[in-house]
């Protein structure tokens, strides 16, 4: 049986991460509170962001922006797009 959480994104209960996305207490608390489909859906974003902004991973300034947008994504709070990204029409 999959774990279920309330997830702070979508405002629901949903099914939880089998695991922390990575270790120490950021990772515990996205554990805790975002759902899969929601780490889904910001791994996707996040991908986004580092391909249009072009982004390393390697850089310092890079993870921070993108912890910060992550935080802002899982929040509620306006997050930054990809400028000029047009979603594909359905």
């Amino acid at each position: 049986m999959s774990r279920m959480i309330f997830c702070k994104k979508y405002g629901e209960e949903l099914e939880g991460l089998d695991a922390p996305p990575y270790p120490g207490p950021k990772g515990q608390d996205v554990f805790d509170n975002v759902s899969k489909k929601a780490w889904l859906d910001w791994q996707g974003h996040q991908t986004m962001l580092i391909n249009e902004k072009h982004l390393s991973l390697v850089d310092p300034e890079a993870r921070k922006y993108l912890q910060t947008e992550m935080d802002k994504y899982f929040s509620g709070e306006d997050y930054d797009r990809a400028e000029g990204y047009v979603p594909p029409s359905e």
